[in-house]
């Protein structure tokens, strides 16, 4: 049986992330399908373990060849770059620099061969930018990091995906970003994507930027009309099967309903915050486009919960499942 490499990078040893690794970890099924280890802080590890009481054993690596992915041992490729009383729960520079780290010798490793997927705990922005990394967030370092320009972010939980035209920027510079080519390329992805999971044809609905996706005129200044109908009918010209623009209020209702496999969203919020309805614990970002696979819980660092061993794992778990399903399949 096929088990890909999966490295688990910490995020920010102040919030949760180490905590649901480890409550991740203990799952020994995870092992029958991918050989998982971690890129961050074993220290902080071991303390996480502290609050949630696992029993794994952290073992210490230096390198991919060194793990053993044996079920109740916990492999993590130390980078040692936090103290082990790291202030939990605070925003910090440290911890923000040792996020950015982690991720750097993960895509330094996918790009070498070594592991077949990465899957990311959940960073801090304001420690991110403390820490000199001034990026929105996880998936512009790796974009950045990999020498990637079409890409963008996907959110998946159970009867709901969705893609974004734009993420990180506020709602003013979006609407600005959205143009028809930029559209027509996140459908592409969209397509391409559900296409490699298995979708033959798949089905795919694109957001109104407006209210009633403008109301034939009647709200906005004809957004519709100018960035996203070009779009579209370029993409049905070559045989995709989306339609669109569709108003957002209705359609996340019709998309969980099966009406369609996945939603294009025109900003952040508007496909953020379906998903998010549907449940925090759930949800899963994978970032489309990459030349390395990247998954991700779609939840933060979590600071006010951090220290009580009560976060919850399941998103992480999600995400190791996507990873599995998306990574390559490699000889053993």
């Amino acid at each position: 049986m096929n088990r890909p490499i999966i490295g688990i990078t910490m995020g920010d040893g102040a919030g949760v992330g180490p905590e649901i690794i480890m409550k991740s970890l203990k799952d020994a099924q995870i092992y029958q399908t991918c050989r998982p280890f971690v890129i961050g802080d074993a220290k902080l590890l071991e303390r996480a373990d502290q609050f949630v009481q696992t029993g794994l054993l952290v073992r210490r690596i230096a390198s991919v060849e060194e793990a053993k992915f044996e079920p109740g041992t916990v492999d993590c490729y130390d980078l040692n770059l936090l103290p082990a009383d790291l202030p939990i729960g605070q925003v910090s520079k440290e911890a923000g620099h040792a996020a950015f780290m982690y991720l750097k010798q993960a895509i330094e490793l996918a790009n070498a061969g070594a592991i077949d997927a990465i899957c990311t705990a959940p960073l801090n922005k304001e420690a991110l930018h403390k820490g000199g990394h001034i990026y929105p967030g996880h998936t512009e370092i790796l974009a950045d990091l990999t020498g990637t320009e079409d890409f963008s972010m996907m959110l998946s939980a159970p009867k709901l995906k969705v893609i974004h035209v734009t993420t990180h920027v506020g709602i003013l510079d979006a609407v600005r970003m959205i143009n028809p080519e930029r559209v027509y390329k996140v459908i592409r992805m969209a397509h391409e994507t559900l296409q490699k999971a298995g979708y033959a044809q798949p089905k795919i609905a694109v957001c109104g930027i407006n209210p009633h996706a403008g109301e034939n005129g009647l709200f906005g200044y004809g957004e519709e009309d100018e960035k996203v109908v070009p779009a579209v009918k370029k993409a049905q010209e070559e045989g995709i099967q989306v339609v669109g623009p569709l108003p957002a209020d209705t359609l996340f209702f019709r998309a969980t309903r099966g009406d369609f496999d996945i939603v294009v969203a025109m900003y952040h919020d508007q496909g953020h915050g379906p998903i998010k309805v549907l449940g925090l614990e759930a949800g899963v970002n994978i970032t489309v486009g990459l030349p390395i696979i990247r998954t991700s819980v779609d939840h933060g660092t979590a600071f006010d919960i951090a220290g009580k061993g009560i976060a919850d794992d399941q998103s992480l778990k999600e995400a190791i499942k996507q990873a599995i399903e998306l990574a390559p399949k490699r000889e053993q």
